[in-house]
């Protein structure tokens, strides 16, 4: 994917449909659209994945808060939602191998009965997975749950262990474009919508587009506008339609980044019970912990989430309970905040964000044809695309066939990906962690190391990133900037904000060299991305 040729196309080509937002949903839409036949431009004012979607708990689940609350309310919204989740679990898992797993999550009872309720609930919640091979809930006696995770506290009666998928979020959504594009899309970061041109009836025809790293301004053409905009699809709305009501109330989750010596397994811990009502995850990810999520409305849209020190407290005073070794706000190694695109009912705005559903919904506005996909999670982003595309194709009068159910995304398209490939000049780690980033792909990061040997190298010696990774990313996946490598590409900034602040000087060389930086450009990006990064330090410690 080259960002000029992509910028070239947008401004010479009339599209069928142009998705605004290039998370997991628009990501989606565009791969959905592009296998139907339509001439499809994907944009977003930031990198691929910026917000919502490389920002979540990692798992890929139907949700086992949203079952108990549908049986013990009898509700079926939030039951649909469980069935919706767990369907799609299989197709996300088996889409891209190489991006997925299953995990064991390890739920910690005090009591025979709390085993008995979780138990029979985990059973049911197995039942609506019948189209996947993960294993089935079982409930642990006190000795098997400490085998399974050593670290867990002594006081524990017992413990439910049940399976979910687990995803490399950020990788998982640019995988989805990368297909799409692939596939015929055109598509391009760090391009914004300024706003929309209207025909005398007031329908869109055009949005007037800037380059957010050069300042830039185009006009792009379009059939039909869709506005994936996640927690800020009210912006879109009403640029769109300036009378649009406000559909959206974000609330905002956070993650906290721990050493794996606090947990010491494969395994993850679902706590079930907190003050708030919520559930917490305590799972590893990427050789680390992370430990989440909290939720509370965020009025604050624009700018990003940070960790705040009631929101630190209250996921380690959550986790105490039920670690041996208790992490404090000193073992923290990095955090991560995100936004959940919590809709409201029309003209009703509900109070608390816990009880609103996740559920999406597509909604066309008869003022300027405005086609917006409000809503959703991670686990249903493809069955959120296909109803939206199916909208569209329903409003043109074609009727095409979704291709997405068993489409292997971009890195998972040659069989065996996951086969063992030699890399005489890498370690067992590296290798490993090459082949899970970029599966069938990783011939290419092989290319790369035959031309210059020195991009082999590790870009911090405690963890297996190598200098071949940054070539790869810009070259293939649109990298503009140093955090779009490390904090969606390689997920280093997630997991450990200090070593990721000493290791900006070890990339800055290859990053000026493949992106063209003269000096004073490269001084500029070490400062920025380092004083972000010293920020996040300052507000969490």
């Amino acid at each position: 994917m080259k960002r000029e040729e992509a910028l070239l196309k947008l401004k010479e080509t009339d599209f069928d449909i142009c998705i605004i937002g290039a998370g997991a949903s628009g990501a989606g839409c565009a791969l959905d659209a592009a296998l139907r036949g339509y001439k499809v431009a994907l944009i977003d004012r930031n990198d691929f994945s910026a917000e919502t979607s490389s920002k979540s708990t990692k798992l890929i689940h139907g949700g086992v808060r949203y079952l108990e609350q549908a049986i013990k309310k009898f509700d079926f919204g939030q039951l649909k939602q469980v069935k919706h989740g767990l369907e799609e679990r299989h197709t996300v898992l088996n889409n891209a191998p190489h991006l997925t797993s299953a995990l064991g999550l390890i739920t910690p009872v005090n009591s025979w009965i709390e085993g008995l309720y979780f138990t029979i609930g985990l059973k049911i919640y197995g039942f609506f997975a019948k189209n996947d091979s993960l294993p089935k809930a079982s409930w642990l006696s006190k000795a098997e749950t400490i085998e399974q995770i050593p670290n867990i506290s002594k006081k524990i009666h017992s413990s439910v262990l049940y399976y979910d998928g687990q995803l490399n979020d950020s990788r998982y959504a640019l995988a989805i474009a990368q297909t799409a594009y692939e596939n015929g899309a055109v598509i391009s970061n760090y391009t914004e919508v300024v706003k929309f041109n209207k025909s005398n009836d007031g329908l869109l025809k055009s949005a007037q587009l800037k380059d957010s790293l050069t300042g830039e301004e185009f006009t792009l053409k379009s059939r039909i506008f869709i506005n994936c905009t996640g927690p800020f699809s009210d912006n879109i709305r009403r640029m769109a339609n300036a009378q649009a009501e406000i559909r959206l109330k974000p609330s905002k989750g956070v993650h906290i980044s721990i050493s794996n010596e606090f947990l010491k397994s494969d395994k993850a811990i679902l706590i079930p019970k907190t003050k708030d009502g919520r559930v917490v995850f305590v799972i590893p990810f990427e050789n680390q912990v992370i430990v989440g999520t909290t939720d509370t409305q965020e009025l604050n849209i624009e700018n990003e989430p940070i960790l705040l020190k009631s929101e630190i407290e209250y996921l380690l005073e959550t986790v105490e309970p039920f670690l041996d070794k208790v992490p404090t706000k000193n073992d923290i190694k990095a955090g991560f905040g995100g936004l959940r695109p919590l809709i409201t009912s029309s003209s009703i705005a509900r109070k608390d964000t816990k009880t609103l559903l996740r559920d999406h919904e597509i909604e066309f506005d008869n003022t300027s044809n405005l086609i917006s996909l409000l809503g959703g999670k991670w686990t249903t982003y493809r069955i959120m695309a296909k109803d939206t595309i199916d909208f569209v194709d329903t409003f043109l009068g074609v009727n095409n066939d979704c291709l997405t159910a068993n489409f292997k995304l971009s890195g998972a398209q040659k069989p065996n990906n996951k086969a063992a490939i030699s890399f005489d000049n890498l370690d067992k780690k590296t290798t490993i962690h090459l082949l899970k980033n970029y599966g069938d792909r990783i011939d290419l990061i092989q290319n790369i190391i035959e031309e210059d040997s020195s991009l082999a190298k590790l870009i911090h010696p405690e963890y297996p990133y190598i200098l071949a990774e940054i070539v790869y990313t810009i070259r293939f996946e649109m990298v503009q900037t140093f955090r779009d490598f490390f904090a969606r590409r390689i997920r280093f900034e997630l997991i450990d904000w200090k070593n990721t602040l000493a290791s900006i000087e070890a990339v800055a060389e290859v990053f000026a060299k493949e992106l063209k930086w003269d000096e004073s450009k490269l001084k500029l990006e070490k400062e920025a991305y380092t004083i972000l990064l010293n920020n996040f330090k300052k507000e969490t410690y």
